[in-house]
């Protein structure tokens, strides 16, 4: 026996408002509105947002995509009228990125349910 492809979660509280999230603002091919959670297709992954009840207090990441060009793609995401956070003692600029100390460029911004999601440009080697 060995592992295969991994599957993606996430948590939402309402279903509606994170598919019209998801799939029109993140632009994520949607695939399913199962009784447990919604389906998205992530980069040929499956991503299941989990239908709760009651959001988890959780303060960190819990899901990212790794970009060739973070200050594209959040020109785009802006555009889209999503808003990337700010984080006292960072020192992130004027886009909201930070530099990394190996040199990758984060930036972070949250879901309507409030679960935060990061973009990362990787340093080029």
């Amino acid at each position: 026996m060995h592992l295969e492809t991994p599957i993606l979660f996430l948590a939402t509280c309402d279903p509606a408002r994170a598919r019209i999230f998801y799939e029109n603002v993140l632009e994520l091919e949607f695939v399913a509105d199962e009784a447990y959670a919604l389906v998205f297709k992530v980069s040929g992954l499956d991503l299941r947002i989990q239908k709760v009840e009651r959001m988890p207090n959780v303060a960190h990441t819990v899901f990212g995509w790794s970009v060739s060009d973070i200050r594209k793609t959040i020109k785009h995401l802006r555009g889209r009228v999503v808003n990337f956070a700010n984080y006292d003692g960072l020192g992130q600029d004027r886009d909201g990125i930070w530099l990394s100390p190996g040199g990758g460029q984060l930036a972070w911004f949250k879901d309507p349910d409030g679960n935060t999601l990061s973009l990362t440009q990787y340093a080029k080697s």
